[in-house]
Formats: structure tokens, C-alpha cells, sequence
């Protein structure tokens, strides 16, 4: 089991305190710095390990960025505090962008990112609750890290506990019939702690969700199973942040974060085929320059 980086820790608190104080436009350039560095970390680790999932790790890392430096009510140095927020990474594939996120809040060593997907490594490409602090779960099958949430919330209200259950998932993921069973009982139990997320950057494995089985009217589906609805573009995060507030109405919170896949690297961008693929040498230098 990893264990807690103090200054890493010290450093996260840092940045929550400047961005708890900044006005919007210097908070939005902190946040972008943030996330900027975490992506250049996903594109070292994933050279390094030779495997991964580029694309989908930097349509997220907007969103894990605003949620872990802003949103969470958390403390990476008590990683298992009573009454915490919780984070479900459900597309677990994007494993190397969460990683890189709890490294740099201090739940982990930075230093150990450059062990990812290494054999015997607790980086491996899913993330494993019983290796790495701030997993709260196991996740990799798609579908699954929603009813886990919805668990979640629902022992939340029965502690009353205060914690909300914030679940990201990828859109193609929305194709599996648990994630609807999943939101029809988050609506049936009143769950306004639960804050689901899908990362809509409207590409899958090997093509477009919407070529694959198609997703629109996601917002009024969502809507129909008895969400709140708030769609935003998902690298706006003057928008995610108001987006991630709790709910006005009773009801879940469903986040339609409109994003674009390989965010960040130009001939990475909106590229199906970078779902599953390793940048050459070349592409590196290319992308970390473009990051900088």
C-alpha cells in the first residue's frame, strides 16, 4: 500500500488555500497550470509503461483537476477520514490520469508514477483501492462504478454523514444497461449527494459512440430517469465548478461534461484511434513541448 507524500500534502493545501482566495480568471489559471502538469505526467507514464489510454486520460484530467484541487471535501494526509467525500473513477482505464492527480495532492509520492503498469507495481492499469490511497474502489468493468456510488450515497444518507458521491464515467460506458438501473434507483432514493459525471468527449473503442449506439438526447435521457441535468463544456472550469454544486432540487446531479478526447495534444485530439495508443519518441518531445 502507498503511503501519504507530507509535502506533496502541504503543497495540495497550498493550492486549495490560493484557490479558495483567487478571483475566477487567476483561479482558472491555477486550475489549468494544474491540470497542464498532469498531463504531461499521463503522456511521461504512458511512454514509459508503453501501454495505457491517452485520449480518454486527458479528456478527463479537467475534471479530476477542478474536483480534487477545488471541489472535494477530502484530506489526502487522512486519506480514510470519517465523513469525506467520495471520488469513483468508473472508466478505470484512465487509470494513469487519476493516478497522477492523487500523487500530486499528496496521497502518494510523485516519484512513484514512474512505476506505472511495471510488474508488481500498485500503478497498474486499473485503479486497486487495497494499493493506493484515495481509491475508494476498484473500478475497470465498465458499468460499474456508478451502482458502487449509488451504494455509496445511499450509506451516506443513513450515517448522515454529510458526504456526496461524486462518479465519473465515460460516455461510451452509458451503452451498459447497469448504469440506467444504477440512476433509476439514485432517483428512486432521493439521492441529491450523488454527482454523476460522464465524460462525453463522444468517442469509444474503436469509433464514435454515436456510430457505435447512439447516446442523444443524453441530456433528456438523464432527465427522464430523474436527474438534474447540467450540461457544460468539461475544460471550462469556472463552469465545472458551478456544475459540481449540490443539488437544487432533490434530485441526483447528472453532469453532461462535453469534452474533447486527447485534449491538450493537437495530433492527439478528437483522434479515434488514440484510445489505446503509445506516442513514439518523437511524439513525446512533440507533446510535452506543446504542454509546456
Amino acid at each position: 500500500m502507498l503511503t501519504t507524500d507530507p509535502q506533496q500534502v502541504e503543497d495540495w493545501r497550498e493550492l486549495r488555500a490560493r484557490l479558495t482566495a483567487s478571483a475566477p480568471a487567476e483561479r482558472s489559471q491555477l486550475l489549468s497550470d494544474t491540470a497542464r502538469r498532469t498531463r504531461r505526467s499521463v503522456v511521461r507514464m504512458i511512454s514509459s509503461a508503453g501501454q495505457g489510454h491517452i485520449g480518454g486520460d486527458l479528456s478527463v484530467t479537467d475534471i479530476l483537476t477542478t474536483l480534487f484541487a477545488y471541489t472535494l471535501r477530502i484530506d489526502p494526509a487522512q486519506p480514510d477520514l470519517a465523513g469525506r467525500d467520495r471520488f469513483i473513477l468508473s472508466k478505470g482505464h484512465c487509470a494513469a490520469a487519476l493516478y497522477s492527480t492523487l500523487a500530486f495532492s499528496g496521497y502518494f509520492s510523485p516519484a512513484s508514477l514512474s512505476t506505472f503498469m511495471a510488474p508488481l507495481s500498485e500503478l497498474n492499469g486499473h485503479p486497486n483501492r487495497n494499493k493506493i490511497p484515495g481509491v475508494e474502489t476498484n473500478t475497470g468493468p465498465l458499468g460499474h462504478g456508478l451502482p458502487v456510488a449509488v451504494g455509496q450515497a445511499v450509506a451516506a444518507k443513513l450515517t448522515r454523514s454529510g458526504a456526496r458521491v461524486f462518479v465519473v464515467m465515460g460516455d461510451g460506458e452509458m451503452q451498459e444497461g447497469s448504469n440506467w438501473e444504477a440512476l433509476m434507483a439514485a432517483s428512486h432514493f432521493g439521492l441529491d449527494n450523488l454527482v454523476a459525471i460522464v465524460d462525453r468527449n463522444r468517442l469509444q473503442q474503436g469509433a464514435r459512440t454515436e456510430d457505435t449506439n447512439a447516446l442523444d438526447p443524453l441530456d433528456e435521457r438523464l432527465a427522464a430517469f430523474g436527474c438534474e441535468v447540467r450540461e457544460i463544456d468539461g475544460h471550462d472550469y469556472d463552469a465545472l465548478i458551478a456544475a459540481f454544486a449540490p443539488s437544487t432540487t432533490g434530485k441526483p446531479v447528472a453532469i453532461v461534461a462535453n469534452t474533447t478526447k486527447g485534449k491538450g495534444i493537437s495530433f492527439v485530439e478528437d483522434r479515434v484511434e488514440w484510445h489505446h495508443k503509445v506516442p513514439s519518441p518523437e511524439q513525446v518531445a512533440l507533446a510535452l513541448e506543446e504542454l509546456a
